[in-house]
């Protein structure tokens, strides 16, 4: 079956232009709109479902809320929303958040101003304003973490199960000392690593302490004043689970400034495989999740609940997996 980008190539316009033309938008000039439908017809392409049930009022456009732009697990995941958005005419609009609810609700007012067809968002803290685009009748769905008190399609990682694994990993290279540098209180991810963290110290038989554990903001500047505060104690831990790759730099930080060497004197594990993870001496053992198929996932619930608003809701689960490199091994 013919691809909305063949249908573009053939009539030389952009993919965005072949969806308003094959949906009867008065902006196409309709020249360009009969040359597009000629195209169309030649190739046998069928307008993809979503694209073709458009309600006239709305702009072909999805708007993605994020978190952090600048953490590769996120840009992996609007790389996703927008390999399959674009194969059906949709545009994608990024929006960071900041783990600011205040403007994580700029965002969605910005996106019922603009009309757009539906949002993905990755949801800041413990309150959110998608009611409103419940009662716009806006589709939606939630990323990484599930939406508080509302109900919704939601894509996540099992990152308590991940944590869980990646601390016993640690535990079975022979550290003792483990600790665990992770998000702010309330927000899911963070509570969900912390708490895997010591389900593992429990079914160990080991004992966790606060003394171990710090929270701080999912940014290198905060995690690098955490691991300065552990590493600076009179037990300082032999290992640290972190709780993501932008912290694992300010981890790294803090143990060369302590001229620490991570894996014989000081094990990691972290998580999100970022590019330099492996290019690092010792390579670091991350916690690698699926954040691609995140991002498609969600694009193709999405474009289902613009079709069909009224469809159960669902929550899709996927698996991280725990990549070892060295320094984690002692050996």
């Amino acid at each position: 079956m013919a691809t909305i980008s063949e249908v573009a190539a053939r009539a030389r316009v952009s993919t965005a232009t072949v969806s308003r033309a094959l949906n009867g938008k008065s902006t196409v000039d309709p020249g360009l709109a009969a040359r597009v439908r000629r195209a169309a017809e030649e190739l046998g392409y069928q307008p993809n479902g979503p694209a073709r049930n458009l309600r006239r009022q709305e702009a072909a456009v999805v708007a993605l809320i994020i978190s952090d732009v600048e953490n590769p697990f996120f840009t992996a995941i609007a790389r996703g929303v927008e390999d399959v958005a674009h194969e059906v005419g949709y545009s994608v609009v990024l929006c960071n958040s900041d783990e600011n609810a205040e403007k994580e609700n700029r965002y969605i007012d910005v996106a019922l101003q603009e009309r757009v067809a539906g949002v993905i968002l990755s949801p800041s803290g413990t309150t959110t304003s998608v009611e409103k685009l419940s009662k716009r009748g806006t589709a939606f769905v939630a990323v990484d973490r599930p939406l508080p008190g509302q109900s919704s399609d939601v894509v996540l990682v099992d990152t308590r199960l991940a944590a869980r694994e990646a601390t016993a990993h640690l535990i079975d290279q022979g550290y003792q000392r483990i600790g665990c540098i992770t998000g702010p209180a309330g927000v899911r991810t963070a509570d969900d690593r912390l708490a895997g963290y010591r389900d593992a110290l429990k079914a160990r038989r080991l004992r966790s302490t606060a003394k171990l554990v710090r929270r701080t903001e999912y940014k290198a500047a905060g995690a690098h004043r955490a691991a300065q505060e552990l590493l600076d104690q009179p037990e300082p831990p032999d290992a640290l689970l972190v709780a993501n790759s932008a912290m694992a730099v300010g981890v790294l930080q803090a143990l060369q400034e302590h001229r620490i060497r991570p894996g014989k004197q000081v094990g990691i594990v972290a998580f999100d495989d970022a590019p330099w993870a492996e290019l690092l001496d010792p390579p670091l053992t991350v916690v690698a999740q699926p954040a691609y198929e995140i991002g498609t996932v969600a694009a193709r619930l999405l474009l289902a609940r613009i079709t069909d608003n009224t469809r159960a809701t669902t929550t899709t689960t996927l698996a991280a997996r725990l990549i070892e490199r060295a320094s984690s091994h002692r050996s």
